[in-house]
């Protein structure tokens, strides 16, 4: 037995070799890739690739405060914009699982101060968590920017109840909306009977070890955050709370939250630890209405999620983010138990940038299937 197992002792160390050059050549690319593209005393970003359980790399780079210089870490709290529909979608479906609502609830149940009492009555909730209402974004930013510097959910979701007319029937089409999950956040807030906030901290946040993430609920702190920055011609402006109107509606875009943590929200997901396995599978799977109309454009949305396919035909779940100089991406490959994440204080083509990683972890065998 003792030469059989000395037999063998070679190839093991041969495959922890293998193992360990993989990873150290994707990580000096993937490193080298960023250092060159983000100074080090300019806002930047943080990026984190997490293979099954184990974090393949997590990384930041340039600063989260131009005033203090501050290095933005894997621990640093991003605005994550879009990605927070994630959030509300999934408070929504826990709602949902204790029976306090359901996804074919229409809006009149919620909302019977609607203009048009027939228009929400039509308009479901599950036509809100996938961009098929056919409501109209009709808020008067441009017209009144003053008022949606401060203006929360609520004035942000007030406009679509005046609404007359739809721009398409629910469930035809695919229109993007913010309001939509402006309204959505107040409907948790009605059925949970505690602050929509509140309610995702205690039941999505704290089980998943998010300590440190948090939801915007008018102006956030000036200290323990990243602030965004757009570069005009050789200045960078700041842009975040108090200079980009809408910000504070916070149902479409309110979560804060780090690379780190964002790595725990996918764990939570994967391990079922705040909704059950059946109400994710179905929240990632494409919503098909049965009136479509669109040629053009099929159906690509879940509860919230947008499901699409990399170059070789695996799906791909995910949501990217773009609020103020915020911009977010969260993409994840399930069958490969793959989570790629960007979260940057900066305007940058974060869809290009799942495109690099994806075809490095491609290209450094980390595809299985």
């Amino acid at each position: 037995m003792k030469n059989i197992s000395l037999l063998f002792l070679p190839l093991l160390l041969i495959g922890c070799s293998s193992e360990e050059k993989r990873h150290s050549n994707f990580t000096t690319k993937l490193d080298s890739l960023y250092t060159r593209t983000f100074p080090a005393n300019e806002p930047g970003a943080a990026i984190l690739v997490l293979k099954g359980n184990s974090i393949l790399f997590a990384k930041g780079y340039g600063v989260a405060d131009i005033n203090t210089k501050e290095p933005i870490s894997s621990k640093t709290l991003f605005n994550i914009g879009s990605i927070s529909k994630t959030f509300v979608s999934n408070a929504i479906l826990l709602l949902q699982e204790q029976g306090k609502l359901s996804v074919e609830d229409s809006l009149y149940k919620f909302f019977p101060e609607f203009k048009n009492e027939e228009i929400a009555k039509k308009v479901k909730i599950k036509h809100l968590l996938s961009h098929t209402s056919g409501l109209p974004d009709n808020r008067q930013v441009s017209i009144d920017t003053v008022f949606y510097l401060t203006a929360k959910d609520a004035e942000n979701w007030l406009p679509v109840t005046r609404t007359g007319t739809l721009v398409f029937e629910p469930g035809s089409q695919f229109e993007y909306s913010n309001p939509g999950f402006n309204g959505l956040a107040l409907i948790i807030e009605q059925v949970s009977g505690m602050k929509w906030q509140k309610f995702i901290e205690e039941n999505i946040l704290k089980p998943s070890g998010m300590n440190t993430s948090t939801i915007t609920d008018g102006p956030h702190p000036e200290k323990g955050v990243a602030h965004a920055y757009n570069k005009i011609q050789t200045q960078w402006i700041e842009d975040d709370y108090g200079e980009e109107p809408t910000f504070p509606a916070s149902g479409n875009g309110g979560v804060w939250s780090s690379i780190e943590e964002l790595a725990k929200y996918e764990q939570a997901i994967r391990g079922s630890l705040f909704l059950k396995s059946k109400t994710i599978e179905q929240s990632k799977t494409i919503f098909q209405p049965v009136n479509w109309k669109s040629i053009t454009t099929p159906p690509a949305v879940g509860w919230s999620w947008f499901i699409g396919q990399t170059r070789d035909s695996l799906k791909t779940v995910g949501h990217t983010g773009s609020q103020g100089g915020f911009v977010a991406n969260y993409v994840t490959v399930p069958d490969e138990q793959i989570l790629f994440v960007i979260l940057c204080n900066t305007p940058r083509d974060i869809e290009a940038d799942a495109t690099t990683i994806l075809e490095l972890l491609r290209k450094e065998n980390y595809f299985e299937k």
